[in-house]
């Protein structure tokens, strides 16, 4: 944690890394043990999210869930079904675009080994691509699979809603004005004390630039993008993270998808369903979405903006 304790209000900012990647805040606080405090009891939420939704963690509950639900109901934590509810509803708003039975396929990916699926591999996996294999009980907190070897991934999710949580926490320390990130999702609480946050989305070929900056406040803003985790193959291609449910491959026609909304957790996993989805079927799902709106970079770098947006100034 990174913040020096003063007699008098000021912005912290605190930094650390959990769910395998870096997480920012900045916030107005007027009392520094209270800001020690605040700062490490979101760092904490994080930890103990990468506990219970990590794919990659043997003893998470997403793990149990993945080995156990194909034999009957599993029962979950209410965060973890919260997750998997919201989940099904934008593999449902997205006609399959986003959907957490990639992990599917998704394991048979190493991004550092630059190791992709054969196509029989793949053809395996694609079998048990289908959300709609996975059954919610509300009444009983349980999920279970209808099929044998399906695999949950909530990476697509679970960050964006650490950040929801994590604003709720600041907010129960009496935090005002934050700024709260994990990778491409970002939450922000009220405005800069008088002036909008500025937040800048970063160019799809540029380590350094942005594409364009907003001047924006109490939002949540996603960024998916074939930048995040990549390599090139032997043909040059570009093997991104971010699959295509239909194919198994990674989708195409696009750069990045960002997604302003009220909640992280929807922008979230709507970036990822956008990208999926591409620039004109993306825009036309977003369009009907009541307080939704997306600026999409597409493969030959133009620039798609949602209805509700102005085109903002171009750095």
């Amino acid at each position: 944690m990174l913040a020096t304790p003063s007699a008098q209000a000021e912005w912290v900012r605190v930094s650390g890394t959990a769910m395998t990647t870096a997480i920012e805040m900045e916030f107005w606080a007027k009392d520094p043990v209270a800001a020690s405090e605040a700062g490490d009891a979101v760092l904490a939420l994080f930890d103990r999210i990468d506990r219970q939704m990590s794919r990659y963690r043997e003893d998470s509950e997403l793990s149990r869930v993945n080995r156990e639900a194909a034999s009957g109901p599993v029962e979950v934590s209410d965060s973890l079904f919260t997750v998997l509810q919201q989940s099904l509803r934008i593999s449902e708003l997205s006609s399959g675009a986003f959907d957490i039975s990639f992990g599917s396929v998704g394991y048979l990916y190493d991004y550092r080994a630059k190791r992709q699926p054969s196509d029989d591999e793949l053809a395996a996996g694609l079998a048990r691509v289908n959300y709609k294999s996975v059954v919610l009980d509300p009444d009983a907190n349980t999920v279970r699979f209808l099929d044998d070897g399906v695999r949950l991934d909530l990476g697509g999710i679970a960050k964006g809603y650490a950040v929801d949580r994590g604003i709720d926490i600041l907010k129960s320390f009496g935090i005002r004005h934050a700024r709260l990130s994990a990778g491409g999702d970002l939450r922000l609480l009220g405005d800069k004390r008088g002036k909008p946050w500025i937040v800048g989305i970063r160019d799809p070929r540029s380590e350094t630039r942005n594409a364009m900056v907003l001047p924006l406040t109490d939002v949540a803003v996603s960024t998916s993008g074939d930048y995040e985790r990549f390599f090139f193959d032997d043909n040059n291609e570009r093997i991104h993270h971010i699959l295509s449910p239909a194919t198994g491959r990674p989708a195409k026609g696009v750069q990045s998808v960002t997604i302003l909304g009220d909640d992280a957790m929807t922008t979230d996993g709507l970036s990822t369903a956008v990208f999926v989805l591409g620039a004109a079927k993306g825009l036309e799902m977003v369009n009907r979405l009541e307080g939704i709106d997306a600026i999409i970079i597409d493969e030959q770098r133009q620039v798609h903006y949602s209805e509700g947006l102005m085109a903002p100034e171009e750095s």
